[in-house]
């Protein structure tokens, strides 16, 4: 996997072991932000728990394994994004993304998600992509909505909160040949 320039400001490079302090030093400091709609940050408690997720990730076979990536803005790590369970059989994955607080509303997300899009398409030779957002997380849908994608639907209760609620998520979909 190789790092992708999206612009001159935004890069996605390939998550590396040595990523985990970083990406655990913003989990920490932006807890009570990030938990609201991403359930592992309660899991989250000490640095190990970020190395153990990013050697999870290369404990998987390569063509298994998820393609994640730190996302960096002006060379400082701003969040991650990556292809999540990729189904090569039926040439399909989804996306999934967090930003830091500091990073939002300057289109980093949406530019990230667009440059992942032509690599699962062009690189990856993948068909369908999708995005799934928790109903209510406004600027997380807004998104794919923004990119393209088609609303397709609400999967009712499709994720455990770190509050102990079930929330619907919102389904999102775009075809290769909705680029066309």
């Amino acid at each position: 996997m190789r790092p992708i320039q999206v612009n001159e400001d935004i890069n996605l490079k390939p998550i590396v072991l040595s990523d985990a302090k970083i990406i655990f030093h913003i989990i920490q400091s932006q807890r009570a932000y990030l938990r609201k709609w991403l359930p592992f940050v309660d899991n989250t408690l000490h640095v190990v728990d970020t190395e153990n997720y990013i050697n999870s990730i290369y404990a998987t076979p390569p063509d298994q394994r998820e393609r994640v990536f730190t996302i960096h803005f002006k060379n400082a790590f701003a969040g991650l994004i990556g292809l999540k369970t990729i189904d090569k059989q039926n040439q399909k994955t989804e996306i999934g993304y967090w930003l830091s607080e500091s990073f939002q509303k300057k289109g980093i997300m949406s530019l990230s998600v667009k440059a992942l899009i032509d690599y699962a398409f062009q690189q990856l030779q993948l068909n369908r992509i999708q995005i799934k957002c928790a109903v209510g997380n406004n600027e997380s849908k807004h998104i794919p909505q923004r990119l393209g994608f088609t609303f397709e639907g609400i999967e009712r209760e499709g994720e455990f909160l770190s509050d102990n609620t079930f929330t619907d998520l919102e389904v999102y979909s775009i075809l290769k040949k909705d680029l066309v």
